[in-house]
């Protein structure tokens, strides 16, 4: 089993941790419907930059069958 050498004091680990901590996710609000979607990834209306990239269906109302 490893055994350190000399103690490492709080403030020293502190440091060494110093770039661990989480950060919170890129959100973007998009130009044409004001969807909220991660940055750089297209919404789920098909949108990117304010610009339609991907066909989508429109969505089947199941309550008026």
């Amino acid at each position: 089993m490893a055994v350190q050498k000399s103690r490492v004091s709080p403030a020293r680990r502190g440091q060494r941790r110093s770039h661990s901590a989480l950060t919170g996710a890129q959100v973007a609000i998009d130009q044409v419907s004001g969807e909220n979607h991660l940055r750089h990834h297209v919404s789920k209306d098909g949108f990117y930059r304010g610009k339609k990239v991907i066909q989508t269906q429109p969505e089947v109302d199941s309550a008026s069958d």
